[in-house]
């Protein structure tokens, strides 16, 4: 894994829902990817994974050293429900209680990045209130964050506060501290009216990782990869340009489709073509 040209991942939500954690890294693993995200949504069962015990904590760490797959990062988007800008504090403070279990799940079973989701609030109308208060919020989770070496990172969002590198780096450097970076998104990225190049150039030093989907303007889930507009050739092109070196990201919803496995082929292997184009990797192709 260390020696990889590119480490390549792919989200828990393309793969078939059910089963464990094992039988989930060897479908990963089987189809040429070096680690899973985790998901840990709105939904209660994905939140209740912060209430895991000791022995099932134990079970996934576990099954990643049998398999040899990570679950290197984790896409917190619980916020969307509980908003860390909220103007109900109760809201807000259980917001801040799902970061703090969260980092501390982190730390025990080996996560790395936990992916945050850039929405001060999301059913909600924003204000200059919940504003201040998410950037209040993300304060002290940086604080728990730092105490436990996990590192938080932003994604480029589907929504206005955050569909920029260049806004995602304004709270990098309100925050100042490692322990918070970005994950930048280049089909939302692309979906928004950027310079996604200068984006990306502009974010290099702050990068950890890279989600890979693709987009059009308004549509930001579930476009065919090659149906959108994402230039993905150029994009891989400029990060390897720029010094980028760490992990991409396949992000896909596939978990409910009549064959989840064939969809994730088709598009691991069809990003894999566009990696290779670039220059970021050579000839390799998965078979379900």
């Amino acid at each position: 894994m260390l020696f990889k040209q590119v480490p390549l991942g792919i989200y828990e939500k393309a793969l078939p829902s059910g089963g464990d954690w094992r039988e989930r890294l060897r479908i990963a693993k089987k189809l040429g990817f070096d680690f899973v995200e985790m998901s840990v949504d709105e939904t209660d069962a994905r939140l209740a994974r912060l209430d895991w015990s000791r022995d099932e904590r134990l079970a996934l760490v576990n099954a990643v050293a049998e398999t040899g797959v990570r679950v290197s990062s984790m896409c917190l988007s619980a916020h969307r429900r509980f908003p860390l800008g909220s103007e109900d504090e109760v809201v807000r403070q259980h917001g801040l209680t799902i970061m703090r279990k969260a980092i501390q799940f982190a730390q025990d079973v080996g996560i790395r990045v936990i992916q945050l989701a850039g929405y001060d609030v999301y059913y909600q109308q924003a204000n200059d209130e919940t504003r201040r208060l998410f950037r209040e919020g993300l304060k002290a989770s940086v604080e728990m964050a730092s105490r436990a070496q996990v590192t938080l990172a932003m994604e480029i969002m589907d929504y206005p506060l955050m569909n920029s590198i260049s806004k995602a780096l304004g709270y990098a450097h309100y925050l100042n501290n490692p322990w918070f970076q970005l994950y930048p998104d280049i089909g939302n990225l692309s979906a928004w009216d950027n310079d996604v190049q200068m984006e990306l150039q502009a974010g290099i030093g702050h990068i950890v990782a890279v989600h890979v989907k693709d987009t059009r303007p308004g549509m930001f889930k579930n476009v065919p990869f090659g149906h959108g507009v994402v230039d993905f050739e150029r994009c891989f092109r400029t990060l390897k340009q720029s010094g980028y070196c760490g992990p991409y990201l396949i992000e896909m919803w596939s978990e409910t489709a009549d064959d989840p496995l064939a969809e994730v082929v088709k598009a691991r292997n069809w990003v894999c073509e566009r990696m290779m184009q670039a220059g970021l990797m050579e000839d390799v192709h998965a078979t379900a």
